[in-house]
């Protein structure tokens, strides 16, 4: 395996020797990198600070680059920048000084705190001390926000290029205490598909499939149905597939003290057996059903 780290330091691709299935795997809320000049802008203690990160989800992937294919990751926490948004979801109350025209400023995310530059952590925290310098936000998404983007479209469409068709798949976690409405069930893993917009239903129902034959309760769309990559990303009719999955915190790390319980590595090795279950199904229909299409551009 071979190790490529961007230019910025702030995320990285872990490549295999050679990329043998037709997939991508993104962990954009794993970074635990908090620079001191964040943290003196915030009114967090150190662990509070941390509440919105997916913890570990990177190395619970860690697996995907023996299976033949490339992982992103984010070095960067969410609380600092969250690219799983649009670029420029971002609230006027946060800054000194204006926002540029395209500024969306009215989605429900920035309504509740949760913008590309976020307001808040997970229990509603408050992130900073007070406003700060608009230009500040603007940099986080010329110099972070883009560079991660432009290196996630090549992936995919590298991937889609030589395969003609390609599976991104969103890596993520959720709070233990999730249920699902009406039925009060907590699900360990939830497969989002944008309600099957970002990829075929095929896919989605194997997914679930294979996860719950591994003894996992498992949910779709609901309470999370996919974010801005899972949407912005996922083209199904082009051969472009987005699958995001959500992993029950509660399975493999104590909320609390944010230390991995002693059932982590057997998480990771039943990750492991779900992915390669799903790259051999992909595998097996990927030359009757995929639909080439025309591929991203690169960045």
């Amino acid at each position: 395996m071979t190790q490529n780290v961007s230019e910025t330091e702030q995320f990285e691709v872990r490549e295999p020797e050679m990329q043998r299935i037709p997939f991508v795997f993104n962990s954009p809320h794993s970074g635990r990198v908090y620079s001191s000049s964040f943290l003196k802008k915030s009114r967090l203690d150190h662990l509070s600070i941390r509440r919105s990160e997916d913890h570990f989800v990177d190395q619970l992937f860690h697996c995907v680059t023996d299976l033949g294919a490339p992982l992103l990751m984010a070095h960067f926490p969410r609380a600092f920048l969250d690219v799983n948004r649009e670029p420029y979801e971002l609230d006027p109350r946060m800054f000194d000084g204006p926002l540029p025209p395209h500024a969306n400023i009215s989605s429900m995310r920035v309504a509740g705190g949760l913008g590309t530059v976020p307001r808040l952590v997970a229990e509603n925290m408050e992130i900073y001390r007070g406003r700060f310098p608009v230009s500040e936000a603007l940099e986080r998404i010329e110099t972070i926000y883009k560079p991660y983007h432009a290196c996630l479209r090549r992936l995919i469409a590298r991937t889609h290029v030589q395969f003609g068709l390609a599976v991104l798949i969103d890596c993520h976690s959720m709070p233990g205490n999730i249920r699902l409405a009406g039925t009060g069930q907590r699900p360990d893993f939830i497969i989002g598909d944008r309600y099957g917009t970002s990829a075929s239903a095929d896919l989605s129902r194997t997914a679930v499939s294979l996860l719950e034959d591994l003894g996992f309760s498992v949910a779709r769309n609901k309470p999370y149905a996919g974010g801005f990559i899972t949407e912005h990303y996922g083209r199904p009719a082009r051969g472009l597939h987005a699958l995001q999955i959500e992993i029950n915190r509660g399975l493999y790390v104590d909320e609390t003290t944010l230390q991995k319980k002693r059932d982590f590595p057997m998480l990771a090795d039943a990750i492991g057996m779900f992915l390669s279950g799903l790259a051999a199904h992909v595998e097996s229909y990927a030359p009757s059903t995929s639909a080439a299409g025309t591929p991203l551009a690169a960045e």
